[in-house]
């Protein structure tokens, strides 16, 4: 196995895109290998590293179908549903929380029914 060819931030020649890059141009990797890297150094620390795809081997990103989006839509609406409450809280629920944040906390100077 061949070792990857190694870049400085900011130095990677032309031809080579990161997956954020590649998203920006509409592209993908679509199945090829990584074909560099990109690397950071940091004091006292390993550096950050990016990888790098080839551009002229990148394939078009796949369209949004009608299904795709139904499917992101129901997903959505399931993160802001309360769990608790069943309503939708009109936000996505943190996960640290588990519940919308009137269930979460809950004011116990409002008596229930009571507005």
């Amino acid at each position: 196995m061949a070792a990857l060819p190694v870049f400085r931030w900011h130095l990677a020649p032309d031809g080579y895109a990161t997956r954020r890059q590649l998203r920006a141009r509409n592209l993908r990797p679509g199945g090829q290998q990584v074909a560099a890297q990109l690397e950071r150094p940091r004091r006292r620390r390993p550096p950050l590293v990016a990888y790098l795809y080839r551009v002229d081997l990148a394939k078009p990103v796949r369209p949004m179908t009608p299904a795709r989006w139904a499917a992101l839509a129901k997903a959505n609406a399931a993160r802001r549903t309360c769990p608790s409450c069943r309503r939708d809280a009109g936000y996505v629920i943190p996960p640290s929380l588990g519940t919308c944040a009137p269930c979460a906390y809950p004011d116990p100077y409002r008596a229930e029914g009571t507005a």
